[in-house]
């Protein structure tokens, strides 16, 4: 539960400093818990995007893509259980009027107890409060509250309201807005992306002539009415979502469970991440479609906090869809069960989810990637913050800098930039010294630097500097492209 504030408050800077992250409609003193990536982020967030759906679609046969519609007839979330039970409990400060997600409240004062040494205590009180959501005991939630004297952070008091539950979707007006007795225009922000799986299932599995077990995977936009907002982009009312729906025989759903929590936690070791920095968490209360479901948890600055979940949903999903819209949802499998002899027939078909955030993985990335180093010396004082990115995921590749702008070294260094900017991201840059110039890069997390010099002129080479290592190496220029490809694959 370690918290370094100072680290995270660090991060958050440097992302507004250098182009990754602003806040949304800033102009105007922003909007709360909405942001918008700038053109580094942009990047780094589109090269995470696509190592998650190429290492789904392309590196697994029986896995294809989607893209569903935002909008979605509203049945479907009575169907899935969102308009009845998507809720967080909430609790006010009578004082403040301030309201606050319940373990949101508790899980902060547990911060603070860990702050002061107080580990042990901390960790009694979350293991006291998953028991009590669990059980939905919202009387016990709010003494757990009183006895431990936990205080709304604006007003200092402890006047709380009892606990009740608030629903997360927003709603909107779908066509006209004006209404009618035999008319209902009421439509729902999509809250997660699983139900456009969900419902396409068959589609996806008659055209694709797809066969059990296979998966269906979706990366878009998903909305939350979170009441706190809070921690940069690790709660935010707007934000991605990575997901895939493996549908499975009945029966199975424990091996293909264990499957996947062993095939993702592989893929976020796959960038580089030890796995110390890594845990799984079960959770205590399953969700109502759910036979068994963690949470792979990340070492934040913040402490362990969610990544992604993988949740075993049985065939809730499939069924309740079935039921609402009257249309079977069945799957015909041929193959033969061993225990009769004959041809499994028609079933509703189980489910494996696995579902990332985006942006948390963006917030997981540059966590793990920010690096402050001392290289004084006793003679110099000396210090960089360099973004120690994986290669394959760095916004930018190369970062290619003429020496001085004058000599023929700007056109050589245009040639190099014109013969490598189709196969991957580079950027250009005359300004300022070279040592000024690599410190930019290092801060944007750019694997390799080329200096294009006057010896260039003579043997056509150039110097490639490693951002990890600062190292300096004389290359051919004709060995450039093939360096940076061999890294970022």
């Amino acid at each position: 539960m370690a918290n370094d504030s100072n680290r995270f408050q660090a991060i958050i800077s440097h992302c507004k400093e250098y182009g990754f992250i602003f806040p949304s409609s800033e102009i105007y003193d922003g909007l709360q818990a909405v942001y918008d990536y700038g053109q580094w982020g942009s990047e780094l967030k589109r090269n995470i995007r696509d190592y998650w759906w190429n290492s789904m679609t392309r590196m697994h046969e029986n896995i294809v893509g989607i893209d569903a519609a935002i909008f979605m007839h509203p049945t479907i979330w009575k169907a899935s259980g969102h308009v009845d039970n998507f809720n967080d409990p909430m609790i006010d400060n009578k004082d403040s009027k301030k309201r606050y997600r319940v373990d949101h409240l508790i899980e902060g004062y547990a911060e603070e107890l860990v702050s002061g040494g107080r580990d042990s205590e901390a960790a009694a009180l979350v293991k006291s409060m998953e028991t009590l959501l669990a059980s939905d005991d919202f009387g016990g939630l709010k003494k757990l509250i009183e006895d431990h004297k936990i205080k709304c952070p604006i007003s200092g008091t402890s006047n709380w309201t009892d606990i009740r539950q608030f629903n997360l979707m927003f709603s909107t007006e779908f066509g006209s807005t004006v209404s009618t007795e035999d008319e209902d225009n009421k439509v729902y922000l999509r809250p997660e992306t699983a139900q456009g799986i969900f419902v396409n299932f068959l589609n996806v599995q008659k055209t694709g002539r797809m066969k059990i077990p296979f998966g269906i995977a979706q990366v878009g936009k998903a909305f939350r009415n979170e009441i706190v907002a809070r921690q940069f982009i690790f709660r935010m009312r707007e934000f991605e979502q990575m997901e895939m729906q493996f549908f499975i025989r009945p029966g199975t759903q424990q091996e293909w469970y264990a499957y996947w929590k062993n095939e993702r936690l592989q893929w976020h070791k796959s960038l580089g991440i030890p796995a110390e920095k890594f845990r799984f968490h079960d959770h205590v209360k399953l969700a109502h479609y759910a036979d068994a479901a963690c949470d792979i948890e990340f070492e934040f600055p913040i402490g362990f906090k969610e990544l992604e979940g993988i949740h075993s949903r049985t065939d809730f999903d499939l069924r309740q869809h079935q039921e609402f819209s009257k249309k079977k949802m069945q799957y015909f499998d041929n193959d033969t069960d061993p225990s009769t002899g004959k041809p499994y027939g028609n079933y509703i078909p189980y489910v494996i989810e696995t579902s990332i955030g985006l942006d948390r993985m963006f917030l997981a990335v540059m966590s793990y990637a920010y690096t402050e180093e001392d290289l004084s010396t006793p003679e110099k004082k000396d210090d960089r913050v360099v973004l120690k990115f994986p290669a394959r995921l760095a916004p930018v590749k190369l970062a290619i800098l003429p020496l001085t702008k004058k000599d023929g070294l700007p056109e050589i260094a245009r040639g190099i930039l014109e013969d490598c900017r189709s196969s991957f991201y580079c950027f250009y840059e005359e300004k300022d010294t070279i040592g000024k110039r690599y410190r930019r890069m290092d801060a944007l997390g750019t694997p390799f630097c080329v200096t294009v010099d006057h010896q260039t002129r003579e043997d056509n080479t150039v110097t490639i500097r490693h951002r990890d290592s600062m190292e300096q190496e004389r290359v051919s220029i004709d060995q450039l492209k093939a360096i940076v490809t061999k890294a970022i694959i």
